[in-house]
């Protein structure tokens, strides 16, 4: 039976070798591509349901890649883990407000790559749930209708940017989203916060969420996730 389709882009011959036997052994489809320009290309002829993109390539690297897919109406909806073996985290914090949706650092394990993997497409199936859908999750309840958050039975009083804050990040539980990301799909790309203003929400958050606070998690140098 068929599965998801999914593009690998590394230069790393070994890489691409081990990535593809164990997503065949998930039964996906897997395509390789050793380059940005070669990746562009395959895209332009097939459909894929997520894309791993190493962000050290030869020529067109990965950071310039994803700038394309997000650019371009046809691949903008695609998903994109970023593979790096760089450790500095501007890369991938660079990444992340281009548009990548996670990442993993080399060298990986394979059973980890496999769940995140699997973690996005699920959530993928699952972002058309109306964003009206109340949320539980970690003794917390969200009411998007009501502008509600419950800490089992006691009423939170949150300001309207924390609340926004909270659903955005609840929604989609073990992401990390930079601050950049936080800001623009709060407040929109025009909002003149800082990235210490979302700092300093995040701390009143957790302060007035209680000991479930802890849900709201650092991901040091890249920014933050709810927890799964």
């Amino acid at each position: 039976m068929a599965r998801e389709r999914i593009l690998v882009v590394d230069d790393e011959e070994d890489i691409l070798e081990l990535v593809s036997y164990n997503l065949k052994k998930e039964n996906f489809q897997v395509t390789c591509a050793t380059s940005g320009e070669e990746a562009l290309q395959k895209l332009k002829n097939d459909n894929f349901d997520i894309i791993l993109l190493d962000l050290m390539l030869p020529g067109r690297d990965g950071l310039d890649t994803c700038r394309v897919l997000r650019s371009n109406p046809e691949t903008s909806h695609i998903p994109v883990v970023m593979i790096t073996a760089k450790s500095e985290d501007t890369d991938v914090v660079l990444g992340l407000e281009l548009g990548a949706d996670d990442y993993v650092t080399k060298p990986f394990s394979p059973r980890v790559l496999l769940a995140r993997i699997k973690a996005i497409l699920r959530r993928n199936q699952t972002d058309t749930v109306d964003d009206k859908s109340v949320i539980k999750a970690h003794d917390l309840v969200i009411n998007p209708s009501r502008h509600e958050v419950r800490v089992k039975d006691s009423l939170i009083n949150l300001t309207a940017t924390e609340f926004s804050i909270l659903h955005f990040l609840a929604k989609r539980p073990g992401w990390v989203f930079s601050r950049e990301q936080i800001i623009d799909s709060v407040k929109g790309t025009d909002y003149p916060v800082t990235d210490r203003s979302v700092d300093v929400q995040i701390v009143g958050l957790r302060k007035k969420l209680g000991y479930t606070g802890e849900v709201i998690e650092t991901v040091r140098g890249v920014g933050y996730r709810f927890k799964e």
